[in-house]
């Protein structure tokens, strides 16, 4: 359980992705009503538009976005780091080029939590530098030295003690460097910890590789979010490692264009064979989509383009993922996480390896 100044967040815990201070074709009474616990907000996309000043005399992202449940904003690293040729790193922060105007920021560790801070998010985090994969061990070192020293200047930086802080733990794929950045977070008394540096195009063994790695270095009695590892098979397979909270595009991203998970897999609604299939998504769903729409509906909406099936997809998956979590804690407190885990994964996997 994570006790915030919004709420108690159950963990394990999927975070709908608020990009913009909003789940995309979600409003927060649809997210109230699937029961999202805790949801995301990127600080670099509210920073660049509309800004922190703006939002915190709106009160804060919370009225500003008409949320009353808890909120987690990331730091800016992982968006700074995809823009790749628009930006500059040195020891002291981050010079970067608005993908927006074109104007020149600048992000240091101090600036990263004093945005979040005036931001008014329940949990915030420290700012970081990840490297892709592959890099070389030279590059990884020196990132890492960056993001354990930003770890410790964000940290002296924090102000207000109504909003946790987490603090990210990075190394790349070594070994070596991924204990050290994990004593050197753990020893400054972060809130809870962050697993960074994952999926950036590594082969998925080798994530977890590092992630079962990561994780026998962290307190258990601290959160532990694993970021961007979001596909419901690997969720699963990172609680069974220790993971408390999760977040990822995939859900809303992939139901904006047509892609519904199921308990069999994903389905590609914008097939033909759905033409004229009257069954809901998933049989075996409650969400209000399965209950009140077919796949003959759905795909009649997309091919229309019609902004409502990105609303009824996101939904369903939304609400799958949700309930993942849910079914997830039940197991986890019968004592029969394994089970629960083989059995999903059997289903899952069987379905999927049939459509491919």
């Amino acid at each position: 359980m994570l006790r915030t100044t919004h709420g108690e967040v159950r963990t394990p815990a999927f975070m709908p992705v608020g990009t913009q201070a909003t789940v995309k074709a979600m409003s927060s009474e649809d997210l109230l009503a699937l029961d999202a616990e805790l949801i995301l907000v990127n600080m670099y996309h509210v920073h660049l538009r509309p800004g922190e000043e703006l939002i915190q005399r709106a009160g804060g992202l919370h009225r500003f976005m008409n949320w009353r449940r808890p909120i987690l904003t990331d730091s800016g690293g992982y968006q700074v780091f995809s823009l790749q040729a628009l930006r500059e790193v040195d020891d002291d922060g981050i010079t970067f080029v608005s993908h927006i105007d074109g104007s020149t920021r600048r992000l240091t560790p101090e600036a990263a939590v004093a945005i979040q801070e005036a931001l008014g998010s329940d949990i915030a985090v420290t700012l970081d530098q990840p490297v892709p994969y592959p890099s070389d061990l030279e590059a990884t070192s020196c990132a890492t030295e960056r993001s354990n020293a930003w770890a410790t200047r964000g940290r002296r930086a924090k102000r207000r003690p109504d909003q946790l802080l987490f603090g990210i733990i990075q190394g790349g794929f070594d070994h070596r460097l991924r204990a050290d950045s994990a004593a050197a977070v753990v020893a400054q008394g972060f809130d809870g910890h962050c697993i960074g540096g994952l999926s950036v195009g590594e082969p998925r063994e080798i994530t977890f590789e590092m992630l079962a790695l990561t994780t026998e270095l962290l307190p258990a009695e601290r959160p532990r979010y694993c970021m961007g590892v979001g596909m419901p098979d690997d969720i699963l397979r990172a609680i069974a490692l220790g993971v408390d909270i999760f977040d990822c595009v995939l859900p809303t991203r992939l139901g904006r264009n047509g892609c519904a998970f199921t308990r069999y897999g994903r389905l590609n609604l914008k097939a033909a064979a759905y033409a004229g299939d009257f069954r809901p998504i998933d049989d075996s769903c409650a969400c209000p989509t399965c209950r009140g729409y077919t796949r003959a509906y759905v795909r009649h909406l997309y091919r229309g383009r019609e902004i409502l099936a990105a609303c009824l997809v996101t939904r369903h998956n939304l609400h799958f993922y949700l309930s993942l979590m849910r079914t997830a804690r039940e197991a986890i407190l019968r004592g029969a996480y394994a089970d629960f885990q083989a059995r999903f994964v059997a289903e899952y996997s069987g379905r999927a390896a049939r459509d491919e």
